[in-house]
């Protein structure tokens, strides 16, 4: 019965939501959200980010997870070192109904001391959406900021090896 709560909240995600063109939104500054850890503890984003520079994997389907662990992984290998949280964000009315059955899939799936580092936005789902654009929206929105919400670096068009490397070009730039 769980798993098709599940299956039904999840259709109903991926079929009610508004199309919003892409965008390059380099240089501008991260609109304020607020989203939950899977720990259950509400994160201001990007004002309760206190590291100089603040990766986000921000991800707007359930596929979007092979997207954004292709470059969880890469950045492991490469030992690439910046805070990076993972920000699943949906919009839309339904999601916020099934929030407690969509985290807890997630939490079923992550091991418990990643918990912290994955936000869901549900409440800002569309802003963050309409701001960065969701065309393709597997792929996985690579944005870094830094400490005031500056977008330092941004891509969209799903992990590939040189985008890998021009994120750690700009890591060194600025760091």
């Amino acid at each position: 019965m769980r798993t098709k709560i599940y299956i039904f909240a999840l259709l109903l995600l991926t079929g009610c939501s508004t199309q919003y063109a892409n965008k390059d939104i380099t240089g501008q500054i991260f609109p304020s959200v607020v989203g939950t850890t899977l720990e259950k503890k509400s994160v201001s984003i990007p004002g309760d980010f206190n590291d100089d520079l603040t990766l986000l994997l921000i991800g707007y389907k359930q596929n979007s997870q092979f997207d954004i662990d292709r470059w969880l992984i890469a950045l492991d290998v490469t030992e690439t070192q910046v805070k990076v949280y993972e920000v699943p964000t949906i919009q839309g009315l339904f999601p916020e109904m099934f929030s407690t059955v969509i985290d807890n899939g997630m939490r079923a799936g992550i091991p418990k001391p990643l918990w912290q580092g994955v936000v869901t936005i549900y409440d800002d789902g569309e802003r963050i959406q309409a701001f960065t654009g969701n065309e393709n929206a597997s792929n996985t929105r690579v944005v870094l900021l830094n400490k005031n919400g500056v977008i330092l670096y941004f891509y969209d068009q799903g992990f590939a090896v040189d985008a890998l490397n021009k994120l750690r070009m700009a890591l060194a730039e600025y760091q």
